[in-house]
């Protein structure tokens, strides 16, 4: 008698999932995974808010990650028509870079031992040299920057261009910003405009 039961459960249960699929179950779960996986626009910008305020980015730029990891919280962003990389990292207090690293001589070194902490097993940068040095405004104060350009392994890009900086927020948390793109597409411009928008 039990064995029966069993065998009626089992049939009621493929007659209710049978029925929630031909009346839009598949489109309900596949939207709810898309929303979970690729939020809107709207929502990333919340998520966004512990980082800094990103709702004054211009429509040429879209958030594409708002996340917590490992003890960051960090804000990918792209520039839609070149496909440039923003990124702005909130380390919770484990400095990864400090405004006197930028500023100082041997800031090379620095950068190379950066990327040795946050190594990842998918990406190698090789051949980091600094560029430039300059000044960009974000989080409402013009900070230094350096330009650099670096080989990457494991990627199909190879050379890169880019800057990195830090800037503190108005109550002193540092934010590290980094911009990127294939060498020939690398756009300062772009960086500033974007990085002056976030307060």
């Amino acid at each position: 008698m039990g064995c029966l039961k069993n065998i009626v459960r089992a049939i009621i249960i493929v007659l209710a999932v049978v029925g929630f699929m031909s009346l839009g179950g598949k489109e309900l779960v596949g939207s709810w995974v898309n929303n979970f996986f690729n939020p809107p626009q709207d929502e990333m910008l919340e998520r966004a808010k512990k980082v800094g305020d990103f709702s004054k980015i211009s429509d040429e730029f879209e958030i594409e990650k708002a996340a917590g990891v490992l003890g960051y919280n960090a804000v990918v962003a792209e520039h839609k028509a070149t496909g440039q990389k923003l990124l702005v990292v909130d380390s919770n207090k484990k400095d990864i870079l400090t405004v006197e690293d930028i500023k100082s001589d041997n800031v090379e070194q620095k950068l190379k031992k950066s990327i040795q902490k946050v190594k990842y097993q998918a990406l190698s940068v090789d051949d980091l040299r600094v560029t430039k040095r300059g000044t960009i405004s974000s989080y409402g104060k013009e900070v230094p920057y350096v330009k650099f350009e670096a080989k990457v392994k494991k990627l199909p890009i190879g050379d890169i261009a880019g800057m990195v900086s830090v800037a503190e927020t108005k109550s002193g948390e540092p934010r590290l910003l980094i911009s990127a793109n294939e060498k020939s597409k690398y756009s300062q411009l772009i960086s500033d405009e974007f990085f002056k928008k976030i307060k």
